[in-house]
């Protein structure tokens, strides 16, 4: 590590008072080496460590990744398990924990005794996701203390898992309900234990937010435009974004008088507000957002690619990681950083908006390949076109040890005045001066 940057490591080690020095060298290390922006890479490794260092938390706080820290919670529920661990039986017990913010599922790898209904303090517990479900790990190395009763307030735990608006449902929730107006809907067969079974995938929307949804069960009389109420429905975790799981358990009825509630599908469906960059920095996972910035810089790995037929990989040289030597399938990418002034975001486009957003069809690209020898041709086309450019995207964003990425379904380049845009920015600094 050069010592520009060596420096901005010792800047955050002793934000968190060295207890972590090494570990914060090597993660900004790590970062840097992989072309994450200085300003992203800190934030990325504050993000982390301040997980990792925190004390005391709250259900609705716990997010994948955690460790380290203490909670407290009343055990709504318990129960033991036979599992098979590296060919040997263990039994564990899981259950869900419950404060005044929410109730999440955990599991608790070695008997302590607990009971349904006891208060419990859990020291050194982390978080995990299984199964697309974010949940509590204790074990050996964690510390449990019983509680007086009295410690924790008696709780309605049913008015914990419902009603929410959307906004509100958090991955650290075992079940949910809300009032929500349907506005995508479509049918997927797969394949599960040897059958072929059609299941129900869309998006449900309130005043508040969008978010995904699987059924596992009918959906009678329910399509694009119906007006649902559901409770007890399952949450899952896909790229840090809750999702709705619809299963025997959910209770799903029509929402017949609809004139009391918040919302139309007309404004349902309206594309949201653009959003900060630092506002997406800031969560695991967005469903549904619009950042609107300037693309700084267009990353190596975008241009023309190869791809695996059997596994959608890319490949080097024709090689996948999974399938070997493959005859592949050509497509095209962006790969771009864009900053807004509050942070900076990767940004991913596929062929499609690749195309709109270069000018250039993949034809015309291929071409360009054939003509100059080269493969990265197209990329350094890219970066003389698109660096600079204002652009705004809308898609879902994800949290991984690299950083956040949202994944663009659409892209586009926005009208703007240029007057108002440099006087909102001198407002901006102005203010920052200010205090």
């Amino acid at each position: 590590m050069d010592e520009r940057n060596a420096s901005h490591a010792e800047e955050l080690s002793r934000a968190f008072g060295n207890e972590y020095k090494e570990e914060i060298k090597a993660e900004l290390e790590k970062l840097l080496s992989f072309k994450v922006p200085l300003e992203e890479a800190k934030k990325t490794v504050i993000n982390k460590f301040m997980l990792k260092s925190s004390s005391a938390v709250h259900v609705k706080d716990l997010v994948a990744g955690m460790s380290g820290f203490e909670i407290t919670g009343r055990i709504t529920g318990i129960e033991e398990k036979d599992v098979i661990v590296k060919d040997e039986h263990r039994t564990i017990f899981s259950g869900s924990l419950a404060d005044a913010t929410g109730i999440c599922s955990f599991t608790c790898w070695d008997d302590m005794s607990l009971k349904e209904g006891e208060v419990v303090r859990i020291r050194n517990a982390y978080v995990r996701v299984w199964n697309n479900r974010m949940e509590l790990y204790f074990g050996k190395r964690s510390t449990v203390e019983v509680l007086p009763d009295d410690h924790l307030q008696e709780m309605d735990t049913s008015s914990l898992s419902g009603p929410k608006k959307l906004e509100d449902i958090s991955p650290a929730d075992v079940h949910a309900s809300s009032s929500v107006v349907i506005i995508e809907m479509y049918h997927r067969d797969i394949p599960l234990k040897g059958k072929v079974r059609t299941i129900v995938e869309g998006v449900v929307a309130d005043e508040t937010g969008k978010l995904p949804f699987t059924a596992w069960i009918p959906l009678k009389g329910i399509d694009i435009g119906s007006f649902i109420r559901f409770e007890n429905a399952a949450v899952r975790v896909f790229r840090g974004v809750p999702s709705m799981n619809f299963n025997e358990s959910t209770v799903i009825g029509l929402i017949e008088e609809t004139h009391d509630l918040p919302f139309t599908l007309r404004s349902a469906i309206q594309a949201p507000e653009p959003l900060p960059v630092s506002r997406v920095l800031e969560k695991n996972g967005i469903f549904d957002a619009i950042v609107i910035g300037d693309v700084i810089s267009v990353r190596p790995g975008s241009g023309m690619i190869e791809r695996c037929p059997v596994c959608n990989r890319v490949t080097q040289k024709s090689n996948c990681r999974a399938h070997g030597q493959v005859d592949c399938i050509p497509d095209m990418r962006i790969k771009m950083i864009i900053d807004d002034g509050t942070g900076s975001l990767h940004v991913m486009l596929n062929s499609e908006l690749s195309e709109s957003i270069y000018g250039k069809s993949m034809y015309e690209a291929e071409k360009m390949v054939r003509d100059s020898i080269s493969r990265d041709a197209v990329f350094e086309d890219m970066r003389r076109k698109l660096t600079g450019k204002y652009i705004a995207v809308r898609g879902n964003s994800s949290r991984s040890e690299f950083g956040v990425t949202l994944v663009a379904r659409s892209a586009w380049y926005p009208e703007y005045d240029l007057k108002e845009r440099i006087g909102s920015l001198l407002r901006r600094i102005d203010g920052e001066g200010e205090r």
